[in-house]
């Protein structure tokens, strides 16, 4: 085997945009051509984005994408590209690899192990394919397996044994809080149940409610990782493979939860808002934490200008809650406004006065401020054209702590996969590396400010309680009698169980929203609306907690 340099195109493609990604990945093949380059290697349906979900059900993608990846094909000489794309052959769908040198697509492989669990449903879209793909690069025998191939021992070692001397995975795995060490698990398995060294290429950008964290890598035959490229950038880099292993090059990522958390949202919201071409964003600014981390991350990832934030206060308004917002505007320096919302509450007020003759103030009239709010900030978003960025996150999501058309009204929802209880974590982390948010914002007790001496532990459990309930049942489909045994309350459980369920068909009308752990409520949570399974009476029978906000 002689020595081999191959660029690992770690890019951000836009999904639908072919002759856009066409474009970068030829610039792809001349930087890695110009660093002397055998092969280059793009990430999976790199020429089409990735997931192109019902896209690939239309014919006429399918023949643009095969229009685009001739072109590409005719471009390129001096060296091999690997490019991912759907393929449309013999009456069937697949997700493609082609190997393409010498002005022509030399061999195309057909991705084996189609997911089809929490985002991923390719078993949609694509029929597996059968055979291994082995091609020779300058001297070595390159085997190309395509993402989910490499979580199960089969499609490697029939690689290896049509006579890879090394194996190259192409990838869209998307970032969820616990991804980068599974992959990682996976690929060492690959690596000590076939002997051969493994390079690992993962695209890298926001696509709607996925998040790609890049972290592409070359790993040793012996599991250790010889070349790391960076998590949450762009890259193309150059990995040397000579007599049958990596060149060791110094290098690393940070693999704290706070530091990835925080990259994701703010790529999240970056792409999301510049691949749809919004001039900006528009952001209810509280007082209180969640929508000051919003406003932290917006600037973070769009830059000041571009951001603006606006305090629509009513009577129950604590006067710190107008003074920390203020304050928090005047750092990270965004256009600020304030529209008190009393005149428009009260002319509601006046307006139901009949109707709500002898009836008891409730939720109902917390609802209508919420919903003043949310109508005031749709509106200046009609008008000027940036987006509203809703700021609740994923405990007020589960248990329905929210108003429909309130303060769920907009169109991104940042934090709608963070637990409370990271929120506070990742505010602290963002302030660790420059004050942004004013203190008294994270320390003090969490209200809606919806109605007079009111925090959110008047109808929830501590978030510390809440948040553990939630990821046990949520993400890791706890019983619930089991969560009681790791002592829990039964009556919380219980409460928190009935909540969810009941919830659901707000979060079916809720903005899309970044995922970052490993179910989140979209994409990967599709349970009915309208359903007679109530697992909460295992615990406390027919007896139904009390709800929160409608």
């Amino acid at each position: 085997m002689r020595r081999m340099r191959i660029a690992v195109a770690q890019l951000d493609q836009v999904v639908g945009d072919l002759t856009g990604n066409a474009r970068r990945i030829l610039d792809a093949v001349d930087a890695g051509r110009r660093d002397g380059a055998a092969l280059v290697v793009t990430p999976e349906l790199s020429l089409c984005g990735y997931p192109p979900e019902d896209l690939v059900l239309r014919p006429a993608f399918i023949d643009a994408c095969a229009r685009e990846l001739a072109a590409i094909a005719g471009a390129v000489r001096e060296t091999t590209l690997l490019v991912g794309f759907p393929e449309w052959r013999d009456g069937t769908r697949a997700n493609a690899l082609a190997v393409i040198r010498d002005g022509r697509v030399d061999a195309v492989y057909h991705k084996r192990c189609l997911p089809n669990y929490t985002v991923f449903d390719e078993d949609r879209y694509f029929e597996p394919g059968a055979a291994p793909c082995v091609v020779d690069v300058a001297g070595t025998r390159v085997g190309v397996i395509i993402c989910e191939d490499v979580w199960f021992p089969q499609p490697a070692r029939e690689t290896r044994d049509a006579g890879a001397q090394m194996i190259v995975v192409v990838n869209g795995s998307p970032y969820h809080t616990r991804q980068q060490a599974l992959r990682l698990a996976q690929l060492r398995a690959r690596a000590t149940e076939t002997g051969l060294p493994f390079l690992y290429v993962n695209r890298v950008g926001g696509q709607d409610e996925l998040v790609f964290d890049g972290a592409s890598f070359a790993l040793a035959a012996d599991g250790n990782v010889a070349q790391q490229l960076p998590a949450w950038h762009e890259a193309i880099a150059i990995a040397e493979f000579e007599r049958g292993a990596w060149k060791a090059v110094r290098g690393g990522i940070d693999d704290t939860l706070e530091a990835n958390v925080y990259a994701a949202l703010t790529m999240g919201v970056r792409d999301y808002i510049d691949k749809n071409r919004f001039p900006g964003v528009l952001i209810g600014l509280s007082g209180g934490i969640d929508s000051a981390l919003t406003l932290a991350i917006a600037v973070d990832a769009l830059g000041r200008d571009r951001v603006r934030a606006l305090m629509l206060p009513s009577r129950y308004n604590a006067p710190i809650s107008l003074a920390d917002a203020r304050e928090m505007a005047g750092i990270v320096g965004v256009r600020y406004d304030e529209v008190p919302i009393e005149g428009p509450f009260e002319a509601f007020l006046g307006a139901l006065s009949g109707e709500f003759a002898g009836l008891p103030v409730d939720a109902t009239e917390e609802n209508i401020q919420a919903r003043i709010r949310g109508t005031l900030l749709m509106a200046l978003s009609n008008k000027r054209g940036a987006i509203v960025l809703t700021t609740g996150n994923k405990s007020e999501m589960a248990v329905g702590y929210a108003t429909l058309y309130g303060d769920m009204a907009g169109g991104f929802a940042v934090l709608k996969d963070v637990a409370k209880t990271l929120v506070f974590r990742l505010a602290r982390w963002r302030n660790s590396l420059g004050r942004v948010i004013p203190e008294r914002i994270i320390t003090r007790p969490p209200s809606a400010e919806l109605r007079a001496d009111q925090t959110d532990q008047d109808s929830l459990p501590p978030y510390e309680v809440l948040d553990a309930i939630l990821e046990a049942y949520v993400e890791r489909d706890t019983r619930p009698a089991d969560i009681v045994a790791r002592g829990f309350a039964a009556a919380d459980v219980a409460k928190v169980v009935r909540l969810i369920k009941i919830s659901e068909y707000k979060r079916r009308q809720s903005a899309v929203g970044i995922r970052i752990t490993p179910r989140g409520f979209g994409k990967d949570w599709r349970y009915p609306i309208t359903s007679a399974w109530e697992e909460w009476r295992t615990l406390q029978g027919d007896k139904a907690p009390g709800s929160t906000l409608v």
